[in-house]
């Protein structure tokens, strides 16, 4: 049983190093990719033509120094919401405004740190 499953076990995992030795562009190709086949599915002609235009344009510009540079600024962005939302929750806490105001400028603070992180984790 162990013969059996071996070859397929050395096949998979040599199958995802080669996904993870892939380039940010022909991932993001990839991705578009996959996006058309779902708009396909759910005969979302207007999408498809929109996805096929950035596969289009992916395909004639993309360079993985583009994408971590487009990246990093939304990453900067993101960090400099964040910034702006604790100096907001920060003066609403000073000025002593009742809790509902500071809550929801805790909420608002919270979700920009979500959005950081997200932004963080996507590859490109």
């Amino acid at each position: 049983m162990i013969r059996q499953l071996l070859p397929g076990l050395v096949c998979l995992l040599f199958s995802g190093s080669l996904l993870a030795a892939e380039p940010l562009c022909k991932q993001k190709e990839n991705d578009i990719q996959h996006e058309i086949d779902v708009a396909r599915k759910h005969d979302n002609q207007r999408r498809v033509n929109g996805l096929e235009r950035a596969l289009t344009e992916v395909r004639a510009s993309c360079t993985d120094q583009k994408l971590k540079a487009a990246q990093l600024e939304r990453i900067n962005t993101q960090k400099e919401k964040v910034g702006e939302r604790e100096h907001e929750l920060k003066q609403e806490r000073d000025k002593g405004h009742d809790q509902e105001k500071i809550e929801k400028r805790q909420q608002k603070l919270d979700e920009a740190r979500r959005e950081l992180k997200k932004t963080q984790a996507e590859p490109y």
